[in-house]
């Protein structure tokens, strides 16, 4: 059996694909990520050292066995790698710090208080509590980035609105899945973080990177509620009886709007004018979101306790991934797996660049059905990342940003990936919205309701694919100043 499938394949090949199959039969199976990764490693160490040593002779033609031995010195270096250079990472630094900014700016009752004066604001309008979530998701996701929390603050805000003034709700849930999604890819981001050590580039670059592509698939959002408004006004109806605007409610949103506002400026700003490194922006950023609590009297002691406790749990989740996630690697690498893909993908479409970025974007959108982002970013990313320093992108730079095509590269799949938070089955926004969903919303309303969002994700990474520039332009601006 093994002699005719070596006709096709090597040994090398058919390893590689079962270490892939294998672990993502153990997702399934319901094993935490971070285990499934190492007992897949430990398993295929085992088999490249005890199990296929007695085959050499017999399968010298199809199997590299120098390049497949896992050395036990080699072992031993990849703890010191492990321990060095991931858990004492610069860049890592800022993953807390953000995790922690976004979880104290949750509880500083900064959103209800948005959620509250924009509905003065806009509710009259038809789709006007559309356009109240979907703006207030833009300013959360410009100031905390943790998906699971946005999510699930905007569906406890908005969702009984909606369904009170008659919402339809695959429109009222979708919105607020999107609108919560945003958070992974305008910065500051986590997985943008992720994908600045997995690729080796600046996170500044990766953060003005991102953001023309998250204000435009935000832009995108906005215009589709609007005419959808128009086009069906029973899914969203205006109320009946509405309020009339006054100077007074204006003045409450801009009151309500300013302190986040203050927020992304000293984040955001502080990097993209060079005055603060990412790392030192995420310490002010979580500094500033205690000061937002602290001053709406939000702010105790089980506040504190709780925000820190999530913090570490989800920072300890990451790195864990990360370990679990190298140690793989290694193992792969032994097998030679990078060679493997790096030499099927650049191959699908004899070198042409364009259509194997394609290929790749592809490739990581049907993986998002899968795998949750951070296998994807920590896994995916580095074996992919010789790929397109290989391939001859004309990408501009304006001689300004070092790696441009890098930089676009990372933007495109962190587009892509925002989809993997509203596609089934492990669509991550749809089963924190229904947590908070009333009785009588479904998770066939709410996959019903992603449906347009996803096809708007999409339109966004075309746009962002066919136009390079909107990634590179805004670096280029910062460094040449």
């Amino acid at each position: 059996m093994l002699e005719f499938i070596g006709q096709f394949l090597t040994l090398n090949e058919i390893a590689v694909m079962a270490m892939f199959g294998v672990f993502i039969w153990m997702l399934f199976r319901g094993i935490p990520v971070a285990m499934a990764l190492v007992g897949v490693s430990l398993v295929f160490v085992l088999i490249a050292e005890f199990f296929l040593d007695p085959f050499r002779g017999s399968f010298r033609d199809l199997i590299d066995f120098d390049r497949t031995g896992i050395e036990y010195q080699k072992l031993q270096a990849l703890s010191g790698r492990l321990f060095g250079n991931i858990v004492k990472n610069p860049v890592l630094v800022a993953l807390p710090m953000f995790i922690f900014m976004g979880l104290m700016l949750d509880q500083s009752g900064v959103a209800q208080r948005m959620m509250h004066s924009m509905q003065k604001l806009f509710g009259s309008l038809r789709g006007g509590l559309s356009l109240t979530v979907l703006l207030i998701g833009i300013i959360l996701a410009a100031s905390t980035g943790v998906i699971g929390a946005s999510v699930t603050l905007l569906g406890v805000m908005a969702l009984p609105a909606m369904m009170k003034q008659d919402y339809s709700k695959p429109i009222a849930t979708g919105t607020i899945a999107s609108a919560g999604t945003l958070g992974i890819l305008i910065p500051p981001s986590i997985m943008l973080v992720i994908m600045s050590d997995q690729l080796a580039i600046s996170l500044g670059d990766l953060f003005m990177g991102a953001l023309f592509p998250g204000l435009i698939l935000g832009a995108l959002y906005i215009v589709f509620i609007v005419i959808y408004g128009f086009i069906n006004p029973s899914a969203m109806p205006a109320p009946e009886k509405p309020d009339e605007v006054t100077w007074a409610d204006v003045k409450e949103v801009l009151l309500a709007v300013v302190p986040p506002m203050f927020l992304i400026l000293l984040v955001l700003g502080s990097i993209f004018a060079g005055f603060a490194t990412p790392t030192e922006a995420s310490g002010l950023g979580a500094m500033g979101a205690t000061l937002l609590a602290l001053f709406n009297g939000k702010l105790n002691w089980r506040v504190l306790r709780d925000v820190s406790r999530s913090t570490l749990n989800t920072s300890g989740y990451i790195v864990g991934i990360f370990l679990a996630a190298n140690f793989f690697a290694f193992v792969l690498r032994r097998y030679g797996g990078d060679e493997i893909v790096q030499h099927l993908v650049l191959n699908a479409f004899d070198g042409h660049p364009y259509w194997t970025v394609a290929f790749i974007l592809f490739i990581v959108f049907l993986l998002g059905f899968l795998l949750d982002w951070i296998e994807i970013t920590i896994i995916i990313m580095p074996l992919m990342l010789p790929i397109i320093l290989a391939l001859d992108l004309a990408v501009p730079g304006f001689d300004q940003v070092r790696d441009p095509s890098v930089v676009w590269f990372a933007i495109l799949v962190a587009v892509t990936l925002q989809t993997s938070f509203l596609t089934p089955p492990v669509g991550f926004a749809l089963f924190y919205l229904k947590g908070v969903c009333p009785p009588g919303v479904t998770l066939a309303h709410i996959y019903k309701g992603v449906i347009p969002f996803v096809i708007l994700q999409l339109v966004g990474l075309l746009i962002v694919f066919e136009f390079p520039a909107l990634t590179t332009w805004l670096p280029s601006v910062a460094y040449g100043n």
